[in-house]
């Protein structure tokens, strides 16, 4: 690309516009009738979703009239839409409220993620956190820092190596496929902790700063994964598909382990990789 500062300002300010006026006066104040739910019960969209992501689609639009603009709930809408992220020299990959289950919710545990890519690879990301905020960014020249208003920016960086038994990380079990879920489930007990968030930005957000080891991603979707694999990529990382696969936006299915170092990710390879045949 790469943004020159400017641009990425514009950039910011308008994902922050959005976290203002459609994402947080919704919070904790949504009807019955603005919460609808997609494949399941746990997968939901709320105004606050569809508001956020026609605004910052607009937005782009303005700024970047050739890009590609893949927003979540415009992909629900044609799933065809992803399918043009390989071709596409700018494309913006957009999450306007990822962790909706919890913001529906009412748990302050939700951001708004961006990536920008060339033909699928990640060039630059941020994820915000609308509650207090801040956000994470990172671009394929630059490092990833935390950048707060007001305030100078920090470096951020990975954890150290660490051996299994001390590893915390992001386990999705319930998109585990059902017959492989109790020989995932039977892998927790060698880690120091494995949870969930039901929130990739928060999840990718620790994991960036150092505050956890490892996220396996199930379902591949680049709304989720695209931004933070660039994140902690720049931040001493290392990410990739369990069959060996570098990342790419435009894979929709496999198996994306996310890790604090190559090393880290082979040991952690080595125990996932059934999952991988």
């Amino acid at each position: 690309m790469p943004f020159t500062p400017a641009r990425e300002a514009q950039i910011v300010n308008l994902i922050r516009r959005a976290a203002r006026t459609e994402i947080l006066p919704r919070f904790r104040a949504l009807s019955e009738a603005e919460v609808t739910a997609k494949s399941g019960p746990d997968d939901l969209v709320t105004q606050a979703d569809t508001a956020a992501e026609a605004l910052i689609a607009r937005g782009l639009g303005t700024l970047f009239p050739e890009a590609l603009i893949v927003g979540e709930e415009a992909a629900e809408a044609d799933p065809s839409l992803p399918d043009r992220i390989a071709e596409a020299e700018l494309s913006f990959i957009v999450d306007p409220v990822d962790g909706t289950w919890n913001f529906a919710r009412g748990l302050p545990l939700f951001g708004v993620i961006l990536a920008a890519c060339r033909f699928g690879e990640p060039v630059w990301a941020m994820i915000h956190d609308p509650v207090c905020d801040d956000w994470i960014s990172a671009a394929e020249d630059r490092p990833t820092r935390l950048e707060r208003p007001g305030r100078p920016h920090r470096r951020l960086r990975m954890g150290p190596a660490r051996e299994i038994a001390e590893m915390s990380g992001f386990v999705p079990l319930s998109l585990v496929p059902e017959d492989r879920r109790p020989a995932v489930a039977a892998l927790f007990p060698e880690f120091r902790r494995a949870t969930s968030l039901r929130c990739s930005a928060h999840e990718y957000r620790l994991l960036a700063q150092g505050h956890a080891d490892f996220c396996l991603g199930v379902d591949p979707k680049p709304w989720d994964h695209a931004a933070g694999v660039l994140l902690c990529r720049q931040a001493g990382g290392y990410a990739a598909f369990l069959d060996g696969a570098p990342y790419t936006a435009a894979r929709r299915a496999g198996y994306l382990l996310t890790a604090a170092s190559p090393d880290c990710w082979a040991r952690l390879a080595e125990r996932f990789g059934p999952l991988a045949d």
